[in-house]
């Protein structure tokens, strides 16, 4: 399927305007970035309505992280979903990542635990991840203060799905689902989609190498830490039922792709659906395309459903 015509009229807006590569840049002007897209955009009248949302603070792996909590219309119980943000493991927010949250917590009628976990450079790895662990444990022993029934799910999209898929290899059953959206899965594997996909479709290889750098320092022992950084060289047994999802047109696609099958041939219970036409990123870019809105439509709705199977 070719590429989204409307997806390619907004890559081709964003090439026009002539930025430098972000890669070229600091992180604070990358951070900056990515709220002039995701927060700036947003008019008042484009939040997505959902029943409550609170500001709190949870645990995290060296002393309380901001979190925020969306509760969908009407009467409880519902599933809660601990969700960790996309950004490369440095950048994004509680606020980059508002708007997607609010559609999860209204399409899939679940209540979602939003954590603003430490960012590389100034926290590169594991700071992020034991954020990411340390607030999904402390979810677990307090749904009846989230969601307020026994079901717990953890996920994200992209380095926030990577989380995620860690965290959910440590939990094992203590979740009843896992939400990965175009995640990164194995970022020292050779797959084609990163050479047919790496330049001129928003994520880049010069992008994904920029933040790798940032986030996995020079001294890490990849031997010891491989199972943390890239999930799909950990253990995939005993991990919670999953939705898998990938773009047609993103360099992650294909080590997303390979982590459902490496879930599946251990036994784990995994849907996994690839939206044609779509990039890395799309969870975000409704507003400029109608197929992008229905792909995210149709993967909450999924995912609500893989809680209530």
């Amino acid at each position: 399927m070719p590429l989204d015509p409307q997806l390619k009229d907004m890559l081709d807006f964003i090439a026009a305007a002539g930025y430098p590569p972000m890669e070229q840049g600091t992180p604070a002007l990358a951070r900056q970035g990515l709220r002039a897209m995701s927060v700036d955009l947003v008019k008042p009248e484009d939040v997505v309505p959902v029943g409550s949302v609170e500001d709190l603070a949870v645990p995290g792996g060296a002393g309380e992280r901001d979190a925020r909590l969306y509760r969908p219309e009407g009467e409880g119980p519902w599933p809660t979903l601990v969700y960790l943000h996309g950004g490369g493991f440095v950048i994004g927010d509680l606020d980059t990542h508002d708007q997607a949250c609010r559609r999860i917590c209204r399409d899939a009628d679940v209540a979602v635990l939003s954590v603003d976990y430490r960012l590389a450079p100034e926290d590169p790895f594991p700071a992020g991840l034991e954020d990411a662990q340390t607030a999904t444990e402390w979810a677990a022993a307090h749904l009846d203060r989230l969601g307020g029934d026994d079901r717990l799910a953890v996920g994200g999209d992209s380095a926030g799905a990577n989380l995620a898929a860690v965290v959910a290899q440590h939990l094992g059953d203590v979740l009843a689902g896992q939400f990965l959206i175009y995640p990164a899965t194995d970022g020292v594997g050779d797959y084609p989609s990163r050479a047919e996909n790496g330049e001129g479709l928003f994520l880049t290889t010069g992008m994904m190498q920029w933040f790798s750098s940032h986030y996995v320092p020079a001294e890490t022992d990849l031997n010891a830490e491989l199972h943390r950084i890239a999930p799909l060289h950990g253990e995939t047994a005993h991990v919670a039922p999953a939705l898998v999802v990938t773009a047609e047109f993103d360099p992650l696609r294909d080590e997303g792709e390979a982590y459902a099958a490496a879930m599946r041939a251990a036994g784990v219970e995994v849907e996994q659906v690839r939206y044609d036409g779509m990039i890395h990123g799309f969870v975000d870019m409704g507003p400029f395309s109608a197929a992008a809105a229905d792909a995210v439509a149709d993967m909450n709705a999924r995912f609500g459903a893989l809680l209530r199977r």
